[in-house]
């Protein structure tokens, strides 16, 4: 047969290439399996660039992980769409996906027909919610704080910060609260996180003088020192995005000057400009100008003699955060600059130094819809982790805010799941009955592991919990699971251990849809490329020269 492929592109096909595709699968989950649970170990990895990353957020561990395997980089990529998608679940994700995967190897070996199975994968997923839906789920009142921060707390309690009590789960609360605002129907919750709750870490001082900020900080300082103001109470504040220099001709600008004297004249016009530009801006009599430009040193001084505050080179992002803060608007153009556009929702404006640096705080907003999370602590990897930590309970805080139902945690849902599933399995027909089952068997992945993680006897304790959910017929016992500080098994309830409905919804759709997509793999070609001189990708190289000819 003529060889189409390349000498040395590797190729893997049928039942080679889908074991490789779950041992690969698995590989990924069994280095995340001891980061799930409030006893869960912490991984150190050395980064690219030789930093060290210590954490057992399973999405942070994965992103740093490099493989090579394409079915590795598809779990891994698992991780990062449940992080984006919920914020959290990250690790119960690739770990469940893992063990559905490992569940499919008896069936391939009986040639049972990878579609057959995948079929069978779906009708399980589509009945495990309908079961959530229907009988696990409850809604929850989201202007009871306690309750909110039981919830949170159960998403923080498996991380590093459980250990520093509260704290992460209110910091997570008050930001999410601050930013939230209703939609265009009036109903709908909108929660912008990632634009308008910027996290600042400062090392130093303690982890308890972190706090939300009821307006925004930047790292910066006055334009002019010692002239300008670092204090004002109730600022008008004027946000633009224009230069407030003389602006330079896109491309070469030659000017010819004949007499000595019209070299004065245009020096004059240019500081004529300026001045212009800034008695069109104290016109409107703000305390503070904030800018995402440059600021020249001939404007700093007329801004000053009004008595005007300017900072200079601010961040896009702050800018917007300051305009949703304050009730500004952000001004292109300083001649259409009207009186709506100043910003008059602020409280105080007051820059401090921290450390060596100076710090801008624009705080005590009206109604802030935009804050900034104060992070302080010891070292660099502290406040990282507590960062990681801080994101991961914002999402979950606002996955609660968008959708208020709750499921019991600590492996009840599985378990629940897995009970139903297996009654449900009697009345499926033909070959994709024991597929539809062993769905149910990997959900218990999810409690054995809890188990695992905390040193507990695993079958004794799994045995009890499936004897504790089969004795009540109409899944009255749904709520028992395991107490992952103790290996015992407790109602969650009493226990006060909630997971947001939409983190695990999403973690079980994931799970089972990636487990059909790579099942569904059955022939891998991998070309090694080479890289061209100039820097490209070149062709595959031809090992065997003669072949050429």
């Amino acid at each position: 047969m003529a060889q189409v492929l390349q000498v040395n592109a590797r190729r893997e096909t049928g039942r080679k290439a889908q074991m490789q595709n779950i041992s690969a699968a698995k590989a990924v989950a069994d280095v995340v399996r001891t980061t799930l649970g409030p006893r869960s170990m912490l991984k150190m990895i050395l980064d690219a660039s030789g930093g060290i990353v210590m954490t057992n957020d399973g999405n942070a561990i994965l992103r740093e992980i490099d493989v090579t395997h394409p079915a590795a980089k598809s779990m891994i990529e698992l991780a990062r769409s449940q992080d984006e998608e919920v914020g959290d679940g990250t690790t119960s994700v690739i770990i469940l996906a893992g063990e559905i995967l490992h569940l499919s190897v008896p069936f391939l070996e009986k040639d049972v027909h990878p579609t057959v199975i995948a079929r069978a994968y779906a009708k399980a997923l589509e009945k495990a919610m309908e079961i959530i839906d229907t009988k696990i789920s409850f809604p929850l009142d989201v202007n009871n704080r306690e309750e909110l921060l039981k919830i949170v707390r159960s998403s923080v309690g498996t991380k590093f910060t459980a250990r520093l009590g509260d704290l992460v789960p209110n910091l997570a609360l008050d930001a999410v609260q601050t930013v939230k605002t209703l939609g265009a129907d009036g109903k709908s919750v909108e929660i912008d996180i990632k634009k308008f709750a910027k996290v600042e870490k400062i090392p130093g001082g303690a982890i308890e003088d972190s706090t939300v900020l009821k307006g925004v900080m930047m790292n910066k300082d006055v334009c002019l020192p010692g002239r300008m103001m670092r204090k004002i109470e109730k600022p008008r504040i004027l946000l633009l995005d224009c230069t407030l220099e003389y602006k330079k001709g896109e491309n070469q600008t030659n000017v010819e000057i004949t007499k000595e004297e019209d070299w004065e004249v245009l020096l004059k016009m240019e500081e004529d400009w300026i001045k212009q530009q800034c008695d069109m801006i104290c016109s409107f009599k703000p305390d503070v100008v904030i800018t995402e430009k440059g600021v020249s040193d001939l404007c700093c001084h007329y801004l000053a003699k009004a008595n005007v505050t300017a900072i200079r080179r601010v961040r896009k992002t702050d800018n917007n955060r300051i305009a949703r803060a304050t009730g500004a608007t952000i001004v292109n153009r300083i001649e259409e600059l009207q009186e709506s556009d100043i910003g008059i929702g602020a409280g105080l404006f007051n820059v401090e130094k921290i450390g060596d640096e100076y710090f801008t705080f624009i705080v005590d907003c009206d109604e802030p819809k935009a804050c900034t999370v104060v992070l302080r602590g010891a070292s660099k990897d502290v406040l990282n982790e507590v960062e990681r930590n801080l994101i991961d309970a914002m999402g979950v805080a606002r996955n609660i805010l968008k959708d208020p139902r709750l499921l019991p945690g600590g492996g009840a849902v599985e378990m629940a799941i897995s009970r139903e599933l297996s009654k449900f399995a009697d009345t499926v027909q033909g070959a994709e009955q024991l597929p539809f089952r062993a769905i149910g068997t990997a959900l218990e992945v999810i409690p054995r592991t809890l188990a695992q993680n905390c040193g507990s006897n695993v079958i004794r304790t799994l045995t009890k919990l499936r004897a504790k959910h089969a004795e009540s017929p109409e899944g009255e016992n749904s709520t028992f699971g395991i107490d992952g500080e103790k290996g015992t098994i407790v109602d969650m309830k009493a226990l006060g251990v909630w997971e947001p409905y939409e983190v695990k919804a999403q973690s079980l759709k994931t799970a089972v849809e990636s487990a059909c997509m790579l099942l569904r793999i059955d022939d891998v070609v991998s070309g090694l490329r080479n890289k061209n001189r100039d820097g490209g990708a070149g062709e595959v190289e031809n090992m065997n020269p003669e072949d050429d000819e």
